[in-house]
Formats: C-alpha cells, sequence, structure tokens
C-alpha cells in the first residue's frame, strides 16, 4: 500500500498531512556529522553508496517522517556533463571550467558519473518502509545553469542571467543539454525505486517575467512532458522557489503534480489562486524551526489551516538550517501529527 505522501502527490485529501522537510539529512543532525568526518568531503559521501544511502534514511530512523528525499546534490548534473565539481569549504560548490568563458562543446559527458546515485535509490528503497515515500530529485535547468555557467552560485546569478540576454542561443544550448540529461537522471532514479521527484529552482526568483517564462517554465514543462512519457504514473514536484505571482502560470504552464512553495508566499492567496485540486507543498519560514515555541506553532496552524481543503504536504519553504534544534523539529513533528483538518 502506498503512503500517506504518495497519496497526497497523487491528488487525495485526507485528514492527516503528511510531513517531510527539505535538507531533511544534512547537518543539523549529530549522526550525519560524525559520518561525514569519518568519509570525508562532501561529494566523497554522495559517491559512497552505502554511506549516502545511510544519510538518507538516519531522519526517517529518527523522526519518521513519510518521505525520504535521496541525499545528493543538484550539480550532479554538470558533474556529468563534464564540468569538474568541488566542495570547497567555506566556499561552497565550485564548478570548472565556468561556462562564461567556454563553450559547452568543450565539456566531454561523463554519465557514468550518474550510477552512484542510482545504486544509493536503490540501496534506500530496500530497507524502507512501504508507508515511507522514497523522493528523488533534480535541479531545474534555471539553476542549474546558473552554477554551470558562473562556476559557483551567486546573489543575483548576474553572470547567467547577462549571458542569456546576450548570447540566447548559446545560453539555450546548455538549457537543452541540461534538460536532456535531467530526463535520463530522473527517469534513472525512478527505475531504481524513486516514487516521487522534485525539481528543485532555488534561483528562479531572479528573472523578470519574460524570461522566466523561457527560461523556467518552458524547460520544466518539456521535462514533465518527456518524464511523463517514460513514467505517467510518477508525481513530479515543482519547487519554483522566488516565483511570487508567477507560481500560478508555473503550474498551469508545467503540469508538474503538484506544487511546491516557498515562505515568502502567503498560503491564503496560494490556496485561493492555483487550480483547484492541485497539491501543495509546504511553506513554513525554515527560521521558524530556529524560533520554536508560540511563533512555529501559530505559522504550521495558518498553514494547515489556509490548505485545509487540498491536498497538503507540510514542509518548509526552503532547507532545513544547519543549526536547528532537534528539539524543534521533534515540536514541529508534534504540531503537524496532532492535526486533523
Amino acid at each position: 500500500m502506498p503512503g500517506i505522501l504518495l497519496d497526497t502527490l497523487r491528488g487525495k485529501r485526507s485528514d492527516s498531512v503528511p510531513l517531510w522537510l527539505m535538507r531533511q539529512a544534512g547537518r543539523y543532525l549529530p549522526e550525519y556529522r560524525a559520518l561525514r568526518a569519518e568519509k570525508g568531503g562532501f561529494l566523497d559521501l554522495v559517491y559512497d553508496s552505502e554511506a549516502a544511502a545511510e544519510v538518507t534514511l538516519q531522519p526517517i530512523d529518527r523522526f519518521g517522517f513519510d518521505g525520504a528525499i535521496l541525499f545528493s546534490d543538484i550539480l550532479i548534473i554538470p558533474y556529468a556533463m563534464g564540468q569538474n565539481l568541488e566542495f570547497l569549504a567555506g566556499e561552497g560548490p565550485k564548478l570548472s571550467p565556468k561556462l562564461v568563458d567556454h563553450t559547452l562543446g568543450s565539456l566531454e559527458r561523463v554519465t557514468q558519473r550518474l550510477d552512484p546515485i542510482y545504486a544509493t535509490v536503490a540501496k534506500v528503497k530496500a530497507r524502507l518502509s512501504p508507508e515511507t515515500t522514497l523522493l528523488g530529485f533534480a535541479g531545474s535547468p534555471w539553476t542549474v545553469a546558473t552554477y554551470m555557467v558562473a562556476g559557483e552560485g551567486s546573489r543575483d546569478q548576474h553572470e547567467t542571467r547577462a549571458m542569456a540576454y546576450r548570447d540566447p542561443a548559446a545560453f539555450g544550448a546548455i538549457i537543452d543539454a541540461i534538460i536532456e540529461l535531467t530526463v535520463e537522471y530522473l527517469a534513472g532514479q525512478i527505475a531504481a525505486g524513486a516514487e516521487a521527484v522534485q525539481i528543485f529552482d532555488s534561483w528562479s526568483g531572479s528573472l523578470a517575467p519574460k524570461e522566466f517564462e523561457r527560461w523556467v517554465i518552458a524547460p520544466n514543462a518539456r521535462i514533465v512532458s518527456e518524464l511523463r512519457a517514460l513514467h505517467p504514473d510518477i508525481p513530479i514536484i515543482g519547487f519554483p522557489k522566488g516565483a511570487g505571482e508567477k507560481l500560478p502560470a508555473y503550474m498551469r504552464e508545467t503540469l508538474v503534480s503538484a506544487a511546491g512553495i516557498d515562505e515568502t508566499v502567503d498560503p491564503v492567496w496560494a490556496a485561493n489562486v492555483l487550480p483547484d485540486g492541485l497539491p501543495v507543498q509546504g511553506n513554513l519560514d525554515p527560521l521558524l524551526l530556529l524560533a520554536g515555541g508560540e511563533a512555529l506553532e501559530q505559522s504550521a496552524h495558518h498553514i494547515l489551516e489556509a490548505f485545509a481543503d487540498r491536498p497538503h504536504v507540510f514542509n518548509l519553504g526552503h532547507g532545513i538550517g544547519q543549526f536547528t534544534p532537534i528539539p524543534h523539529v521533534e515540536e514541529l513533528i508534534s504540531i503537524i501529527r496532532g492535526w486533523k483538518g
């Protein structure tokens, strides 16, 4: 029998609300920090399939979330496309060569770099109870491209936005290549055991409306269409962080199965403007897990009430913070588990 999370993503409303948290497998957990210290660098951990499976399962073992999200990184795609990838302490990920200075043709695909991720999915699936949904994921083409072009993250993605304006043909070729490999990557995760997938677009909020349509909506619509042709029954969560008033158009035009929304979106507004019956995921501010107490409880109840009339997966508006106290996570779980809509 599928778990409540998978049922909800398929459009079934329940009196109970399923719960998982973005970045739930990671640095706020002492067991993760211990394993990371043992295994070395972040990429070493991702590519050790047994260790990555253990990290994926750690929050399930501790908290009993309704979904297990694959432990990996969105930059596995550019790594498989031939860029070098490093995670430097205190600096974040670095990709080379930067595509602002080099052509896409200078890269040579190394798709075997995806194989250990599929192995992680299979290991997790073998150890996961049927009631817990296994979630795979990939980065959206726009967000992945921002790292490929600039070689690193940035506050406003200015190099990538400038390239998209200056040379849309060259930038479009990068987007097309990311789409092609992303479909293959997500299909591989599904074949290995993922029961639903999420497309993360962490930087979609930096784009003007026409550019959002061109570089966020259209590429994601292609991914959804091509992935559905291969796996028609797999729910696909679209998470365009920062989309704001462009969110309804994204949901209508991409045809994703569920709307992931960030903490800047008013849940009452979202409940009113999104297509009837569309499952919604979100959208607690991760900083409320640092605060805890009354502020956390009030905000959680506000979100639950706003989405009480549609299928709803409770989650954060973005990833859980590194310094989040474990008791505050337990407090949130108690609030959600005690809710009866």
